[in-house]
């Protein structure tokens, strides 16, 4: 029987350890890029860091929170909340004419110009997209039609009348009592469990349209 040394021995193992290594460390790497999961429903209970949310297709899902993880308001606002140089957001579908149909507009605060800035798919149906950024032009009078301007492009988004139009702000735990409405982005940890990238949570029984 052949005998392999000690030192033969740490010249097999230690590029396998590398190996796994690597693959360990591109595995969280994959779980933090991959696309997050849009979580919308029914706050049921928070209990130290573990969030519970039925969510609107009758599932109940666990989130995990972290002390940093960004928690904020969301109020019912309208039109005339959005003026020129506003920092929006809004999820919209693509119109034959280029332009692009509200689904619903937030309105950030000042402290939270610049989150999110863009243009990207989303996921309140087929072909919706997300785009944050600043107000250009306001037309009110004819159909409510804002230009959103963003670092690489801007966007003529008409608003409908019927559209909710809600104003962000900065928020805290307070707002994940059991019964207030939420919209949260999550990732998938090395575990399986989910963990939330941020919560917009309803306040005074708002629902979180975006």
């Amino acid at each position: 029987m052949k005998i392999v040394s000690a030192n033969a021995m740490r010249v097999i193992v230690a590029p396998a350890l590398v190996a796994a290594s690597l693959f360990a460390a591109g595995s969280a790497a994959q779980a933090q890029t991959a696309m997050p999961t849009g979580v919308r429903g029914t706050v049921t209970a928070l209990s130290g860091d573990d969030l519970k949310v039925h969510t609107r297709d009758g599932k109940d899902v666990d989130v995990k929170l972290t002390k940093d993880t960004p928690i904020r308001g969301v109020a019912i606002a309208n039109v005339n909340d959005i003026k020129p140089d506003s920092y929006v957001g809004t999820a919209a579908i693509p119109q034959p004419d280029g332009t692009l149909k509200a689904l619903e507009v937030h309105v950030f605060p000042p402290s939270m110009r610049g989150s999110g800035e863009g243009h990207r798919p989303w996921d309140l149906g087929s072909n919706s997209t997300m785009t944050n950024g600043t107000v250009g032009s306001l037309v009110v009078s004819n159909g409510r039609t804002i230009t959103v301007k963003y670092k690489d492009g801007e966007k003529k988004i008409v608003i409908p009348q019927d559209v909710p139009i809600v104003a962000l702000e900065p928020g805290d735990r307070s707002l994940l009592m059991p019964g207030a409405k939420v919209v949260l982005f999550a990732h998938k940890e090395a575990d399986g469990s989910m963990a939330a990238n941020f919560i917009s949570a309803g306040e005074h029984g708002v629902t979180p349209p975006m």
